[in-house]
């Protein structure tokens, strides 16, 4: 199969796309145009919780597409309702609003903090996120992000997200005024290189929050899902924060969100939030899938299996060559490099023969791992066996 080329032409362009088009997909692996196969340890940016086109959801696309697929939110649907009772089952969460992305998700949180903030915090609108935070590419969420440059792109701004600095309370501290309604962060930062918020940091900015009648909002848009190893990353610090947003690995790759919050701070009036698709049964039932999947006795418990044998291999990695470690929880994971080859080890793992292997480099120096949740073993040694080869190749 050749490459359309005026087909890629007619795609506007918003990033550097490798000459090559991705044509299927099973597991932890993908296929592309010319038939090379690749070992997918990036999976949509940590979306195929499950790998590529896992049958639990495909049965579930082609179940629900012959029922319903969308008969506006403004009525109830089974599949969401489903999916709602195991959220909230499973958390500490009592409410559910589901969306289409994470930025979606997040700009409802923001949305919903500042309501509450009307309500009870006479009009506070302040919500402290942290420096190098990735929350979405919509303005609020841009503007809540901590991702260095994007506090003037496409200024002016969102005002009220002062950024304080990870792991760092008397930071967060500092910045409280009376204008302040809550703090946000992610549980694991993922954009800024994989660095988890300390379970000690987190038990304390919860107790903060609580003393200063602040709201605690979790963004577990990529560490949700069981991406760390529980089924939601706040759940490692035994803290109950007051909302919690999921994306990516709840929907296992179709577009999917939701926006979880206790009764006391679900204070949207009707009319306040909405969106045309959703909660929609098609994504929702898929979402149901993803979800009795991941629950199951003993996924887990694989899970954590999987991410120590990876965070063993890339210390190991590390050891050899004089790395500087790596971190991470669950299968959330990065090597720290003591030089910034990681673009190169991305192009050269990705132009591999016969077979390729997609890596992800969010900084020079760090390499960011994300496969399936039930990538095997197997694949992990192959990873790991085939990314020592390439550095060797690319330092020689």
């Amino acid at each position: 199969m050749s490459i359309d080329r005026a087909g890629l032409n007619a795609l506007m362009e918003i990033t550097s796309r490798p000459e090559l088009v991705f044509v299927r997909g099973q597991g932890s692996w993908l296929e592309d145009h010319a038939g090379k196969r690749y070992l997918d340890f990036i999976q949509g940016w940590a979306v195929n919780c499950l790998g590529h086109n896992h049958p639990a959801m495909i049965e579930a696309l082609d179940r629900q597409s012959r029922l319903l697929i969308n008969p506006s939110p403004a009525f109830y649907n089974q599949p969401s309702i489903d999916l709602a009772r195991r959220i909230v089952e499973s958390s500490c969460f009592d409410r559910v609003f589901f969306a289409n992305s994470g930025a979606e998700a997040n700009e409802g949180a923001i949305k919903l903090a500042r309501k509450w903030g009307q309500l009870h915090r006479k009009g506070a609108y302040k919500i402290i996120t942290f420096d190098h935070s990735f929350h979405g590419r919509t303005l609020a969420t841009m503007s809540a992000s901590g991702k260095p440059g994007w506090d003037t792109k496409f200024a002016p701004q969102v005002d009220g997200f002062p950024k304080a600095d990870l792991n760092d309370l008397d930071s967060v501290r500092a910045l409280i005024d009376d204008q302040t309604v809550a703090v946000m962060l992610e549980p694991v930062q993922g954009e800024a290189g994989v660095i988890p918020a300390m379970r000690e940091f987190l038990q304390d900015l919860r107790t903060l929050t609580r003393e200063r009648g602040l709201l605690l909002i979790v963004d577990e848009v990529q560490t949700g899902m069981g991406r760390t190893g529980r089924l939601y990353a706040y759940q490692h610090a035994g803290i109950e924060p007051d909302i919690m947003t999921l994306g990516k690995g709840i929907g296992g790759g179709v577009p999917l969100s939701a926006l979880c919050a206790r009764e006391a701070v679900c204070c949207f009036e009707h009319g306040d939030q909405g969106g045309t698709y959703n909660g929609n049964p098609l994504m929702t039932a898929v979402g149901v899938a993803i979800f009795d999947t991941l629950a199951a006795p003993g996924f887990l418990d694989e899970v954590n299996a999987r991410g120590r044998q990876l965070s063993d291999g890339l210390t190991a990695l590390s050891d050899k060559w004089g790395m500087q470690g790596e971190r991470g929880q669950g299968l959330l994971r990065a090597l720290v490099m003591d030089r910034d080859d990681g673009p190169a080890l991305v192009q050269a793992a990705r132009d591999r023969a016969p077979e390729g292997l997609l890596l992800n480099a969010p900084r020079g120096n760090l390499l960011r791992f994300m496969p399936a949740l039930n990538v095997t073993a197997d694949e992990i040694d192959t990873m790991l066996a085939w990314l020592d080869d390439l550095i060797t190749a690319v330092r020689a």
